[in-house]
């Protein structure tokens, strides 16, 4: 067995199908089609001299030898991407592509608003945006990049807090002509409210005002939405009331689209302790590409967040 003439990308199509299970979605992964990484995987297996996947018509599966193969190969492709994009680092200024995973409303309201300056300062870099409201693998997606929002993260990746996030109970400022002003948070128990489908959203929210205890208060909803960008859409039209994250709504309050109906509470669904995370895989080696956008949201974030011109027309 000779691996010398073994193209590297027949390596990385290889891992990228062990790790997704298919052929489609390694091609997918790539840019390339089906056939043409068929062709490929089937030419490592003759050079290696063994079948490296059990093919069925519903599942893509290695063979005991596949398993052992990539078990060891992984690592070693792993340790030479590292050294590739250290030298690279070494010659030139971020290039390349940047996989960044972050939910659905953290990319559209907080973090696409503040690339126009990171990709004027770095043109030769693209950043390619996974926007899913369900937690990603980044080993498995070949995610550089990811910022989760919860309380804490425990995975095994490197983690960093971006910012905190505090969450506060909007309404549009035609609700309020229609319905009047709330002096209380037991006041929205006779409301009806816009909630987040998620538990712990719709049912009850949670207030507190320096060192008083927690008061748990009970919300009925007229209208149920299972995305926070929609949540946001329905309290602007004034279906009322909602609980919604700060960065979601900055601007809504700073030009008076929203009013922050009860300014002197903290407000959350759970925890009042929810943050916004940096993650990335856990690797000796950071490459310069990651840092740069880590280096770059935290100075938004540290500057209250800040979007260009450009980024605050945004979609009302």
């Amino acid at each position: 067995m000779n691996l010398r003439n073994v193209p590297l990308l027949s390596l990385h199509l290889f891992l990228s199908a062990v790790r997704r299970g298919s052929l489609s979605a390694a091609a997918r992964e790539h840019g390339l089609d089906r056939s043409s990484v068929s062709r490929q995987i089937s030419a490592l297996e003759r050079t290696l001299g063994f079948r490296l996947f059990e093919r069925t018509t519903r599942r893509l599966s290695p063979t005991e030898a596949g398993q052992v193969f990539f078990d060891r190969a992984a690592g070693l492709l792993a340790q030479l991407e590292e050294a590739r994009l250290a030298a690279a680092d070494v010659v030139g200024a971020p290039a390349g592509i940047l996989r960044v995973s972050t939910s659905v409303a953290f990319g559209e309201r907080w973090l696409l608003p503040r690339l126009p300056a990171f990709q004027q300062r770095y043109p030769d870099l693209t950043l390619e945006l996974m926007l899913d409201d369900a937690v990603v693998d980044l080993v498995r997606e070949s995610i550089d990049l990811g910022i989760r929002l919860s309380p804490s993260v425990d995975e095994a990746a490197v983690v960093t807090k971006l910012m905190a996030t505090r969450y506060r109970v909007v309404a549009s400022p035609d609700y309020l002509d229609a319905s009047g002003p709330l002096s209380d948070p037991k006041d929205l128990s006779e409301r009806r409210c816009v909630c987040f489908t998620l538990p712990g959203f719709r049912s009850y929210w949670r207030f507190r005002r320096g060192s008083r205890d927690t008061v748990e208060v009970p919300v009925r909803a007229s209208l149920m939405i299972s995305n926070a960008l929609a949540v946001r859409r329905a309290a602007l039209d004034g279906l009322g009331p909602a609980l919604l994250a700060d960065w979601t709504i900055a601007q809504d309050l700073a030009d008076g689209s929203l009013i922050d109906l009860l300014p002197d509470w903290q407000a959350a669904a759970k925890s009042f302790d929810t943050a916004a995370w940096i993650l990335y895989p856990s690797r000796s080696y950071v490459p310069a590409k990651t840092r740069a956008l880590i280096d770059h949201i935290k100075t938004c974030a540290a500057r209250g967040g800040q979007a260009t011109s450009a980024g605050r027309s945004g979609n009302r």
